[in-house]
C-alpha cells in the first residue's frame, strides 16, 4: 500500500499539470451536468414497514388525487380580549379570510371553522384548515404569497391571526453563516498550525474543489437516482470536514520530510505513501459508517449516507493526487516563512513540543488519567438513560415565529392534544356490519368529551359505514381521547378517514401510550366488523419512526463497529488497539448523547444556547451522531496511532513510540478537531432547534472523542499494555492481508541510499525544468541545517 501510494504521490508531483487539468475537467464536466439537470426531486420522507407509512400508502391508493402527504396550513383566529370570534364582525372577517385562503390553483380545500365546528368552547378561538394538492416543497411562491396576504388582511380587522403547518415551512436550512464561520475559523487554526498562508490555504482550496465535484455530481444524478434536495446536506458537511483533515495530514507530513532533507518530489511521494495510507484507511472507516446507514431502513437516510460516502471518496482521491500536484507547483510556499527566508528548515519532529510533553505526562500517570477520563465521560453519559426520542415540532420553535404562536393559541383554546391529532384509516372492504353502531348516538369521548357527534350510525346500518362508525365509537371511548371527527369516505365507499384528538400534547409519553392502546384494540374490532384500521398522522409517524430508529441502532452499531474493527486489525496488526478504539468511540458517543439530553430534554443550560422549549430528542439524532462521529473518531485514531505504530515497527520501545506519535501528530490532530468543533458549533447559532441540537451534539462528540478519548485514554491504555498493545495471534496474523501502512518498505528504500536517484532530473530541486520555486541544485540528504533552495 505505502509503496503504491508513494509512486502515486511522486507521479502526481511530476505530472502536476496533467493532474490539475484532469481535476479541472472533472469539475467542469459535472458542473455542466448540474447546470443542465432538471433539479433534485422533492422525495417525501418514507419508512417502509411501519404502520403509519402503510396507512399513508393506503390513503393514496383509496383516495386518488388527494395526496396523503399534501401540504397543510392551519390558520388560527383569536378574537380581541373580551370578544367572541363568533361575533358578527369577527365572523365576517374569518369567513372572508377563508374564502381568500381557498382561492388558489394549488389549494384542495379551505374549511370554514363555523361549518366544521372548529370553534373553541369559550368562543374566543377558531381555526381554518387549508389543504393543498401538492407537498410543501412543491408550493409555488404565488401560493405562499396568497396565504400571507389572507393572513395579513384578517389581521387588519382586529383579529389575532397566526398560522402553522407544513405549508409554512420555507424549506430553508441554515442560512450559510455557519459554514462561513466554520471555514473562517478553520483558516485561522491552519494558519496558526502551519505558520504559512499557503500551507493554511492549500487544505481549504483542495477541500472546496472536492466538495464542488461531489455536490455537482449529486445534482447531476439527482433526477436519475431520485435524490431529494436534502441528500447533499450531509455530503457537503462531511466532504468539507474530511477534505480539510486529509489534506492537512498530507501537507504536514510533506513538511516533515522536507525537514529531513528530502527534495520536494521525494518528500511528496513519502508524504502520500505514509500519511496517504492513513488517509485511505481513515476514509474507508468513514465510508463504512455512512454506507451502514442503509441498515436503518429509511430510504432517504440511505441515500444521504451513500452520497456523503461518495463525497468522502472524492476527498480521499483529492488528498492523494491533487494535494501533491499543488505541492509540485509551490514546493517551498507551504514551509514556514522563516524557513523560506533563511533557507534552513528546522526538523520539528526531533525536538520537544506540547504533544511529546503531554505524552510523557500520561506515561508517568497512565492509570489516574485513564480513570479520570472514563469516569468523567461515564458521568456525562448518565442522563442518556433518560433519552426520549421524538420529532420536535412547532412547540420547539421560537416564540417570535407565527408557527409557535399558532401552536400556543390552539393548545390554549382546544387543549394540548389538538396540535397532534391522530389520523385513523378504516379499511372496510371486508366489513360484515357493525353491530355496535346500531342506533348509536356517536362515539363519546372520555371524561366528558363530546365525542364524534356527527359519526352516528343509523339503526341497523351494516357494511362499510357501520364498520367505520363502530371503529369511531370504540376509539372515542378510549381513555385519553377528547374527540373523534366525522368520518370521510372515498368514492368507492370502502375506506374511511377520521381524526382523533388526544388529551395530551404530541410529544407527551402518554400520547405514545394512547397510540399503543388504540392499536391494541384492532383485533377485537376486526373480529366484530370484518374491517380493520391503521393509525397514522404526524404524531403517530413520529412515534413509529422513533421506535424503528431505536430498534435499528444496535444492529447498526454492530455492523459498523464490527467492520471497522476488522479494518483496524488490518491497519494496526493488533488485537487490542481496534477494540480500544471501538470502546473509546462508544464512550464518547454516549457522553455526547448524555449532554444533549441534559440540555435539550432536561433543560439544564438551555437558556445559554437559546433553547426556548425542551422536549424529546430528534429521532434520527443517535443515528446521525453514531455515523458521523464514528468516521471522524476513526480518522483521529488512525492518524495518531499509525504514527505510534510506525515508530514501534521502526524499533522504538512502546513508551518511546507513544511519545513519537504525539510529537509528530498531536498538533495536527488537535488542529483537525478544533476545525470540526468550529464547523459544528457554528450551527448552534441557528434559530431552528433541531439544527441547534445537531450542531451541539456533533461539536460535543468531537470534543470528547478527540481531547478525552484519543489524547488521554488512548495513550494511557497503550502505556499500561506496553508491548502487548501490538500483540496479534499468529494464526490471525497469517489470515490478515499484509498492507504496509507504516511505510516500512519506504524506510528500507531510504536506508538503501540517501535520496538515491534524486540528484538529477527536473524535480531534483534544481531551478530548471518543472520544479517551480527551487533556485539551486539538489539538496543533500541529512545536510547540517537542512538547506532549502532560496526563492
Amino acid at each position: 500500500m505505502a509503496t503504491f501510494l508513494y509512486q502515486v504521490g511522486r507521479l502526481a508531483f511530476r505530472r502536476r499539470w496533467y493532474v490539475a487539468l484532469v481535476w479541472a475537467a472533472v469539475l467542469a464536466a459535472v458542473g455542466l451536468g448540474a447546470l443542465q439537470a432538471s433539479g433534485a426531486s422533492d422525495e417525501e420522507f418514507s419508512m417502509p414497514g411501519i404502520e403509519s407509512q402503510k396507512a399513508f400508502d393506503l390513503m393514496e391508493q383509496r383516495f386518488p388525487g388527494a395526496s396523503a402527504d399534501g401540504a397543510t396550513a392551519r390558520v388560527v383566529f383569536v378574537a380581541p380580549s373580551g370578544e367572541k370570534v363568533t361575533a358578527t364582525e369577527n365572523r365576517e372577517a374569518v369567513e372572508k379570510a377563508v374564502a381568500d385562503l381557498g382561492d388558489g390553483a394549488q389549494v384542495a380545500s379551505a374549511v370554514d371553522p363555523f361549518r366544521a365546528k372548529a370553534v373553541s368552547k369559550d368562543g374566543t378561538t377558531a381555526y381554518a384548515t387549508v389543504t393543498y394538492k401538492v407537498a410543501a416543497n412543491d408550493l409555488t411562491d404565488v401560493s405562499k404569497d396568497q396565504l400571507d396576504r389572507a393572513i395579513h388582511t384578517a389581521q387588519g380587522s382586529g383579529l389575532t391571526v397566526e398560522a402553522g403547518g407544513s405549508a409554512m415551512d420555507d424549506g430553508a436550512g441554515p442560512g450559510g453563516a455557519a459554514e462561513v464561520i466554520g471555514v473562517a475559523i478553520a483558516a485561522v487554526v491552519l494558519l496558526i498550525t502551519f505558520g504559512s498562508l499557503a500551507a493554511a490555504g492549500l487544505p481549504l482550496l483542495t477541500a472546496v474543489i472536492g466538495v464542488g465535484v461531489s455536490m455537482a455530481t449529486i445534482l447531476t444524478l439527482s433526477q436519475a437516482l431520485g435524490l431529494s434536495t436534502t441528500t447533499g446536506t450531509l455530503a457537503m458537511m462531511l466532504g468539507l470536514a474530511v477534505g480539510i483533515d486529509y489534506a492537512l495530514f498530507v501537507v504536514s507530513r510533506y513538511r516533515e520530510e522536507r525537514a529531513r532533507g528530502r527534495v520536494p518530489r521525494e518528500a511528496a511521494g513519502l508524504a502520500v505513501g505514509t500519511a496517504g495510507s492513513a488517509v485511505v484507511f481513515a476514509g474507508l472507516t468513514v465510508v463504512i459508517a455512512l454506507a451502514g446507514l442503509a441498515v436503518v431502513g429509511i430510504p432517504m437516510l440511505t441515500k444521504m449516507g451513500l452520497a456523503a460516502a461518495g463525497a468522502v471518496v472524492v476527498g480521499v482521491l483529492v488528498a492523494l493526487t491533487l494535494v501533491p500536484a499543488f505541492l509540485g507547483f509551490w514546493p517551498n510556499a507551504v514551509l514556514r516563512r522563516r524557513a523560506r527566508r533563511s533557507g534552513r528548515i528546522e526538523d520539528e519532529g526531533t525536538r520537544d513540543n506540547g504533544g511529546s510533553r503531554w505524552a510523557r505526562f500520561v506515561l508517568r500517570r497512565p492509570l489516574p488519567v485513564l480513570l479520570l477520563g472514563v469516569v468523567g465521560l461515564g458521568a456525562l453519559a448518565v442522563p442518556m438513560t433518560d433519552l426520549q426520542l421524538g420529532m420536535p415540532g412547532d412547540e420547539a420553535k421560537s416564540t417570535s415565529t407565527t408557527e409557535r404562536r399558532a401552536y400556543d393559541a390552539l393548545a390554549e383554546g382546544f387543549g394540548p392534544g389538538f396540535n397532534g391529532p391522530l389520523t385513523v384509516v378504516v379499511d372496510a372492504k371486508g366489513a360484515k356490519g357493525a353491530k355496535d353502531a346500531k342506533g348509536g348516538k356517536g362515539a363519546e369521548g372520555a371524561k366528558g368529551g363530546k365525542g364524534a357527534e356527527d359519526a352516528t350510525g343509523a339503526k341497523g346500518d351494516t357494511g362499510p359505514k357501520g364498520a367505520a362508525d363502530a371503529v369511531a365509537k370504540k376509539i372515542g371511548g378510549t381513555e385519553g381521547v377528547v374527540s373523534v371527527s366525522p368520518a370521510r369516505f372515498n368514492e368507492a365507499g370502502d375506506t374511511a378517514v377520521f381524526q382523533v384528538v388526544p388529551s395530551t400534547a404530541p410529544t407527551d409519553e402518554r400520547t405514545k401510550d394512547l397510540v399503543t392502546t388504540i392499536r391494541g384494540e384492532r383485533p377485537g374490532v376486526e373480529s366484530e366488523t370484518g374491517a380493520t384500521f391503521e393509525v397514522t398522522g404526524t404524531t403517530a409517524l413520529n412515534i413509529d419512526v422513533s421506535d424503528k430508529v431505536q430498534s435499528a441502532l444496535i444492529p447498526y452499531l454492530v455492523v459498523v463497529v464490527g467492520l471497522a474493527i476488522v479494518l483496524l486489525l488490518v491497519v494496526f496488526r493488533s488485537l487490542f488497539v481496534p477494540l480500544k478504539a471501538a470502546l473509546g468511540f462508544l464512550l464518547s458517543v454516549l457522553a455526547s448523547l448524555g449532554v444533549v439530553v441534559l440540555v435539550f430534554q432536561q433543560g439544564h443550560g438551555a437558556g445559554l444556547l437559546g433553547v426556548e422549549q425542551t422536549g424529546p430528542i430528534m429521532s434520527l439524532m443517535p443515528i446521525f451522531l453514531v455515523g458521523i462521529i464514528f468516521g471522524l473518531a476513526m480518522d483521529y485514531e488512525v492518524f495518531l496511532v499509525s504514527r505510534m505504530r510506525e515508530a514501534y515497527v521502526h524499533g522504538e520501545r512502546p513508551g518511546q513510540a507513544i511519545t513519537s506519535g504525539f510529537r509528530h501528530s498531536a498538533r495536527v490532530v488537535v488542529a483537525a478537531a478544533l476545525i470540526m468543533i468550529a464547523v459544528f458549533a457554528g450551527f448552534v447559532g441557528e434559530s431552528d432547534s433541531m439544527v441547534k441540537m445537531i450542531g451541539f451534539g456533533l461539536a460535543s462528540a468531537v470534543l470528547f472523542d478527540a481531547f478525552v478519548v484519543r489524547m488521554a485514554i488512548v495513550p494511557a491504555v497503550l502505556a499500561l499494555l506496553g508491548d502487548r498493545a501490538w500483540w496479534l495471534p499468529k494464526w490471525l496474523d497469517r489470515l490478515l492481508p499484509k498492507v504496509d501502512v507504516e511505510g516500512e518498505a519506504l524506510g528500507r528504500r531510504s536506508e538503501s541510499g540517501p535520496e538515491a536517484g534524486l540528484g538529477s532530473g527536473p524535480d531534483a530541486g534544481s531551478g530548471s525544468g518543472s520544479d517551480v520555486g527551487s533556485g539551486s541544485g539538489p539538496e543533500p540528504a541529512g545536510a547540517t541545517g537542512r538547506e532549502v533552495a532560496r526563492t
